[in-house]
């Protein structure tokens, strides 16, 4: 039994794209921004499955970036239904 990634969670963004390091963080995939820099430089950050090295890269809605057994997934915060009544 290998690690499945768990179905990526959706994080809703205000703009329509948010740059990588600054999603880690949004997400909770990382503490701090600070944190963010050292796992994409090493690798072990994946973007749409493709390892992705540039901490600026923007992503669009509907992307999924993947953090070990964590992903998140660029959803649009006007769209985003998250269950609450208000």
């Amino acid at each position: 039994m290998g690690m499945q990634p768990a179905e990526p969670m959706d994080v809703p963004i205000r703009d329509e794209s948010i740059r990588l390091g600054q999603f880690l963080k949004l997400a909770n995939l990382v503490e701090s921004g600070a944190d963010a820099k050292p796992v994409i430089q090493d690798g072990l950050v994946r973007v749409n499955g493709e390892v992705e090295t540039r901490r600026g890269r923007q992503l669009a809605l509907g992307d999924v970036v993947t953090l070990g057994n964590q992903s998140a997934r660029v959803v649009d915060e006007a769209s985003y239904d998250d269950g609450l009544p208000w």
